[in-house]
């Protein structure tokens, strides 16, 4: 079975709307418009996202349509731009914030890990902190160390965020309208390479766009994909890959080329994750595979792997494999031979299906 297939979605909302063909970059900007339109505390800042439209022009027309008061720029200071998040989301905003690539979030991270994610909790729910941080990560577009990396762990590891990857512009739009009206922090994560196309690893063929595949049909209306639920991207039965972002489509053409009848689950929420999906999943197939772009080790894959390693060890039929990154910084040369490409993902399944 090599066609992509999603299961039925738990928000049925979306099918009232008409659909247009959008890449990532739109369906986000469609989700931020219809949460401006619809909710007057959301405010949306950073550095350059106003008039400029932001670095990848994902906030692009905002300002023009809604105010300088409601989409405006911020000085070149990540930690002010999350300590001045938190405290709209205490007096009741609802703050969209960018961070203009996730490699910059380090300096907000005290902010973030400290204030952002402890506020509910130290207030026994006074006060929380609403707000959605919005982070282009991920490489494959020649960008170095510091424009290439993937820091979700970091991220899942701190309790009180939640942390978010879509994989295509349907669950980018839904998923952000989400995280929007989540009264936790949430971690928004946007894998770069996808914004104009779903990226599969095969960085010498033409680039598809989303209007030629079908997740790029997106509603224009409201509609959200609830957090902290998975999607079987591609249903098998030999074995099942845990991915996200990026990966999912890496995953779908190695799959495709083994000729391996692999089950990918998108994950979509990082943290929390849907674990029935998954448990459900390796039990029916006996087999896993975990790929992601980040660093090895102590990256998400290891807490994907002990999660199925505690819930599925009876059924597991050959070792748990891991596909990432490399211990090293983002390489400005060698680019792929860094990036978990599809021949690296299916030398895995076949390992896994050998032993």
């Amino acid at each position: 079975m090599n066609a992509p297939t999603r299961m039925m979605r738990a928000d049925e909302s979306a099918t009232k709307h008409t659909k247009t063909p959008m890449t990532m970059i739109q369906a986000l900007r469609s989700a931020m418009d219809v949460m401006l339109e619809r909710d007057d505390n959301v405010v949306i800042f950073g550095e350059d996202v106003g008039y400029f439209g932001g670095v990848f022009r994902c906030t692009e027309g905002l300002q023009a349509k809604h105010g300088k008061s409601r989409v405006f720029d911020a000085p070149i200071s990540e930690g002010g731009i999350v300590g001045v998040a938190v405290g709209m989301g205490a007096y009741g905003l609802r703050p969209v914030v960018e961070i203009q690539f996730a490699d910059y979030s380090y300096p907000a991270f005290d902010q973030i890990a400290s204030e952002a994610a402890r506020l509910r909790y130290r207030s026994a729910c006074d006060f929380t902190a609403p707000l959605t941080i919005r982070m282009p990560c991920g490489g494959g577009i020649y960008g170095g160390q510091t424009h290439s990396q993937s820091p979700e762990a970091l991220f899942t590891h701190v309790c009180g965020l939640r942390t978010v990857m879509p994989s295509n512009p349907y669950d980018a739009k839904g998923l952000l309208i989400a995280a929007i009206e989540c009264d936790d922090p949430v971690i928004f994560l946007e894998p770069k390479r996808l914004y104009n196309g779903p990226f599969d690893g095969h960085h010498d063929q033409p680039v598809v766009p989303w209007t030629k595949h079908p997740l790029g049909a997106v509603p224009e209306g409201y509609y959200t994909v609830p957090l902290e639920s998975a999607a079987v991207f591609r249903p098998g039965k030999d074995l099942t890959v845990l991915a996200y972002g990026t990966m999912v489509f890496v995953a779908e053409a190695a799959a495709r080329e083994t000729g391996i009848d692999a089950e990918i689950i998108d994950l979509r929420s990082i943290w929390p994750l849907d674990l029935d999906t998954i448990v459900a999943s390796v039990k029916k197939t006996g087999r896993c595979v975990v790929v992601h772009e980040a660093t090895r080790t102590s990256g998400f894959g290891a807490e994907l792997v002990a999660l199925v390693q505690e819930h599925c060890f009876y059924h597991l039929e050959a070792p748990i494999e891991r596909v990432t990154g490399w211990d090293t910084p983002y390489p400005h040369a060698q680019e792929w031979a860094y990036f978990a490409g599809p021949k690296r993902v299916g030398a895995a399944l076949k390992r896994v299906m050998e032993a």
